[in-house]
């Protein structure tokens, strides 16, 4: 941000990763008058990109991170993190000195602590930044952003975080922007199920789920699920949204890190081998909403 103004100052961009988050995050940036140059596994994928919004196309991570400013990355999990940041053609080849590195993947906070480490011994900063809102927040430029890592790069950051985001918020030290989101996909698993036996109450009554909806959100059960995906979960719909197969990998993380604390997260384990049983039925790559599958007369 230029001192004293609200214009956005012009940044050269790398972003990593052009899936269903980053394609429509990437576009933002670009909207917004940075020079954003971007890379995915998939060429095609980032060639689709550069004609649906003004930039460059690189072909390999580090490609895209030379000269850059800011580096966002946003991909698969832990494994694909270490290679698009540490691997042979991977950003930390090529990175500048002083350049912001900014992980928008769920991930662990193992590996975003091992990458900053890392990255600080060349000079650059590192932010571990995961975000929540689904497909639709990112299209519509409205995710929530935690973000771990230190105040002087956050404030730095910020302002080109906010191009895609609604909230964005410094949480602690790196790591602690995946812990929060961590805590994030635990209470989503929980208030999913909680809603899915509240709507299969509420439906064998012959209780009308719209009317029941719109009471509900103005008292203590209210919540961005009821609102939000109630009345499609009434409906079968499942076709939009985070896919159980993301919300598994998820938990996975949530998992393994309060195994190493000493914590058990029993009803999100329930949860999580609800969703198992569904992945066998076929519903993979249906939103997280389809929990309330579990009660269909297929699954008795």
């Amino acid at each position: 941000m230029t001192q004293g103004s609200n214009k956005m100052t012009t940044t050269n961009i790398a972003f990593i990763g052009l899936g269903t988050m980053g394609f429509p995050m990437a576009g933002h940036l670009a909207n917004a008058g940075h020079q954003v140059t971007v890379y995915n596994r998939t060429t095609a994928k980032a060639e689709l990109w550069a004609e649906t919004y003004t930039g460059k196309v690189a072909l390999t991570p580090a490609e895209a991170a030379k000269d850059a400013d800011f580096i966002f990355s946003c991909v698969g999990n832990d494994d694909d993190l270490r290679q698009v940041y540490c691997g042979d053609n991977g950003i930390l080849t090529t990175a500048k000195s002083g350049a912001t590195l900014i992980d928008n993947t769920t991930a662990s906070a193992e590996v975003a602590r091992e990458i900053a480490a890392i990255a600080a011994e060349k000079n650059i900063h590192f932010l571990d930044a995961p975000v929540s809102g689904g497909e639709a927040g990112a299209v519509n430029g409205c995710l929530t952003v935690m973000v771990g890592g230190e105040q002087t790069v956050f404030d730095l950051a910020k302002p080109v975080i906010d191009c895609f985001a609604k909230a964005t918020t410094l949480m602690g030290d790196v790591g602690y922007g995946q812990v929060t989101k961590m805590a994030n996909q635990v209470c989503i698993a929980g208030i999913l199920q909680g809603l899915s036996e509240a709507i299969t109450l509420a439906q064998s009554s012959g209780l009308d789920i719209e009317k029941m909806t719109e009471v509900l959100k103005h008292g203590a059960a209210g919540s961005w699920q009821l609102e939000n995906r109630a009345a499609t979960m009434a409906k079968n719909e499942f076709d939009f949204g985070f896919a159980i197969d993301w919300m598994r990998k998820d938990l996975g993380i949530c998992f393994d890190a309060a195994d190493k604390l000493g914590v058990d997260l029993q009803l999100a384990k329930q949860v999580d081998a609800k969703y198992a049983e569904l992945q066998k039925r076929g519903y993979q790559r249906a939103d997280t909403s389809v929990l309330i599958k579990q009660f269909d007369d297929e699954s008795r």
